[in-house]
């Protein structure tokens, strides 16, 4: 489905500095380097990327240096797998107006199968063993590539994001859950199976709190906007003195409490709310230790809508990583920095991913 990887190469392994962002000039020769180089050398034309998600469709005209051209939207038209289809191909009419269009990425949440044809499953839609693909090549007439929205996203943060220079890449998504994506050396890293980057259902707490996947303690429920609006709806029914700003925010109405309104009153200056975020901050942290232990990546790259929270969210986790990290103080700690490209990140992965495909499919 992807690209390969260029041959294997040594290089003299670095010493990267923790927490602090590295330039691609200072970064050794790496096999990732050198396939973006690969990726970037004779690869001309135009692709068109689509972000679906539970309620509208984003689409954009990428050219190969990952800037958007044109962008256009639609409400998600239910879970009708036939009208979703609709709007993917009214989008592409729409966008390839004036443009020349080689090739058309998709990114959904959900699993797909590691030939990148079918849906297996997805949360917001009726998606099945839906053979998409194949379905949406015909209605097309172009090479269409499918592939998950969090591989999309950090795609396009490894190729023109906050991920550039770096071989081994971890992407974080915060929002109501935890979503992940890894890039290898050159290539989105999806599993045996296709489903990697389950991260935030790593169980973290044994019998803490019940996750919508059917287990306990899952990172997601102490490290996601989901975890951070709940805290605070706990603290505001108590009728917590220091929960009263936070209360006439939300017209004395515990339950109207969301994470966005922690995150927008912790950056007015709130002292309650900016404590709630800087938990949510160090659980962040104690999972991204883990999964350095187990992936030990160059950079973890941190994105979704709870990252607007910046430094009230990050300092905490860059903090928890570094007190819980295994081998600290003997071994490289891997960068903690924000995502760069925001919302647009996932159409842009998944257009330059389609290019990459089709031009290697030849």
């Amino acid at each position: 489905m992807y690209a390969a990887s260029p041959p294997e190469q040594n290089s003299p392994p670095g010493r990267p500095v923790p927490w602090r962002r590295r330039r691609p000039a200072q970064v050794q020769p790496s096999r990732g380097k050198q396939f973006r180089e690969h990726l970037r050398l004779g690869r001309k034309g135009l692709a068109i990327g689509i972000d679906i998600g539970g309620t509208k469709v984003a689409a954009g005209v990428v050219d190969a240096d990952g800037r958007i051209l044109s962008e256009a939207r639609r409400s998600t038209p239910g879970s009708d797998p036939r009208a979703v289809e609709q709007v993917i191909v009214e989008l592409v009419d729409e966008l390839s107006a004036g443009h020349r269009i080689r090739s058309v990425g998709i990114g959904a949440a959900g699993w797909m199968d590691l030939d990148g044809g079918t849906v297996l499953f997805s949360p917001h839609l009726a998606w099945r063993n839906e053979p998409l693909r194949a379905s949406l090549q015909r209605l097309l007439r172009r090479p269409v590539l499918l592939t998950n929205d969090a591989d999309a996203a950090a795609w396009a943060e490894w190729r023109f994001g906050a991920g550039q220079g770096e071989d081994r890449m971890v992407c974080i998504t915060l929002g109501t859950g935890i979503g992940g994506a890894m890039v290898m050396a050159g290539r989105v890293e999806r599993g045996r199976f296709g489903v990697a980057g389950e991260f935030g259902h790593q169980i973290i707490m044994p019998g803490g709190h019940r996750c919508e996947c059917g287990n306990r303690g899952c990172w997601e429920q102490y490290a996601s906007g989901n975890a951070l609006g709940r805290e605070a709806r706990i603290l505001a029914a108590a009728n917590s003195p220091v929960a009263q700003e936070l209360l006439a925010a939300v017209g004395g109405k515990p339950d109207r409490i969301t994470g966005a309104i922690v995150t927008e009153l912790a950056l007015a200056g709130d002292a309650a709310c900016r404590e709630l975020l800087e938990e949510v901050g160090e659980w962040l942290g104690l999972g991204l230790a883990n999964l350095a232990a187990a992936l030990d990546p160059g950079l973890f790259v941190i994105g979704g809508g709870l990252c607007s929270a910046g430094d009230l969210l990050v300092e905490p986790a860059r903090k928890a990583f570094a007190r819980n990290l295994t081998g600290r103080g003997f071994r490289p700690a891997a960068g903690i920095e924000l995502a760069a490209l925001g919302p647009s990140a996932g159409l842009i992965g998944a257009a330059d991913l389609s290019r990459v495909s089709s031009r290697t499919r030849g």
